[in-house]
């Protein structure tokens, strides 16, 4: 065979191999597809143009700037077209407003429950399994729920409009969830045993311990020959199913409108100090009657625990802003 007839040969052969790499590129309908060819034809070990590449040392000086040109060519129409084929089959088609629905989805990221909505979801259960059901009210209230019914009279200071936010109308946001009991009691006759969960508000200074809108637990149970005993031993089985076996709770006296008589209740747990978790009380006999109960053959108790303030202490939480600025950091923790 002459010169010219080998490298008639060798030319013919790169355009067989451009030939063959564009239709293979051009019939890839997937990523693996695409892959597959880029191995076959540009592969660097045993990939067809590598090979084509060694040729060029075999032919004769006067040949190799010929074929060495057109190789070159050749080699770039496929790089182009292995490019372009991985374009066509990576960009998302253009069904369902551009989702390719062929390719795996993004793992959606799941939130979940408020730390607040936790606590209360777990003292709900607790109290069930004393025997409370739960009850509900307005957070829009009158006057009459919130504070006559509740044996607090026009002169108190707890109705002061600097303590309390009205609205027109003759109405407030009920600042208590004791509201939810006198509901409860206009419509039951005893037995009464119920817990009333829910906001409430204040026109507090929003510091690291109050804030204007805070969340209250309160209990009541009304039947008769209820004690002090009895609310004791309620707080105190709360105290130690809530807290653990080793919480203590100590009761001191106080002064509530709507309980006579009445106490705070403290709580100390792990060896610190103590600390304020809400009041309590036997239910006064002028609450009773606003209601229709005959205090003679009835009595209760009822108390009232803040729920930020036993999500604060038993998580070690500081700050009661903390809950509602949202800071996924903080929240991501519960």
């Amino acid at each position: 065979m002459n010169m010219s007839d080998a490298t008639a040969g060798a030319l013919s052969d790169l355009d067989a191999l451009e030939t063959a790499g564009l239709t293979a590129f051009q019939k890839a309908v997937s990523p693996v597809d695409v892959e597959l060819a880029r191995v076959e034809f540009l592969g660097q070990k045993q990939g067809k143009v590598r090979s084509a590449q060694e040729r060029l040392k075999g032919l004769p000086n006067e040949s190799k700037r010929l074929y060495g040109q057109r190789f070159n060519t050749v080699k770039g129409v496929l790089e182009a077209a292995y490019e372009t084929a991985r374009a066509r089959v990576e960009r998302p088609k253009t069904v369902s407003g551009g989702l390719d629905v062929t390719l795996p989805g993004d793992r959606p990221r799941l939130g979940h429950r408020h730390p607040l909505t936790q606590t209360a979801e777990e003292l709900i259960d607790l109290f069930g399994r004393f025997g409370f059901t739960v009850a509900r009210g307005p957070e829009v209230e009158d006057v009459f729920h919130n504070f006559e019914a509740l044996n607090i009279p026009p002169a108190h200071p707890a109705r002061d409009p600097l303590d309390n936010f009205y609205l027109p109308g003759g109405i407030l946001l009920r600042s208590q969830t004791s509201t939810v009991q006198v509901r409860v009691m206009e419509h039951q006759p005893p037995p009464v045993r119920v817990i009333a969960i829910g906001r409430v508000y204040r026109p507090d200074a929003v510091d690291a311990t109050h804030s204007f809108m805070f969340h209250q637990i309160e209990g009541l149970m009304v039947d008769r020959q209820v004690t002090m005993a009895d609310l004791k031993s309620v707080l105190r089985l709360f105290a130690q199913s809530y807290l653990g076996d080793d919480v203590k709770v100590r009761f001191r006296p106080s002064f509530f409108p709507f309980t006579e008589p009445s106490v705070e209740v403290d709580m100390q747990w792990h060896g610190g100090g103590w600390v304020e978790m809400g009041g309590a009380g036997m239910v006064d006999p002028n609450v009773l009657k606003a209601v229709g109960y005959d205090p003679e053959e009835v009595s209760g108790f009822a108390f009232g625990l803040g729920v930020e303030r036993l999500c604060m202490r038993r998580h070690g939480i500081d700050d009661i802003r903390l809950f509602y600025q949202n800071d996924v950091r903080f929240l991501g923790q519960f």
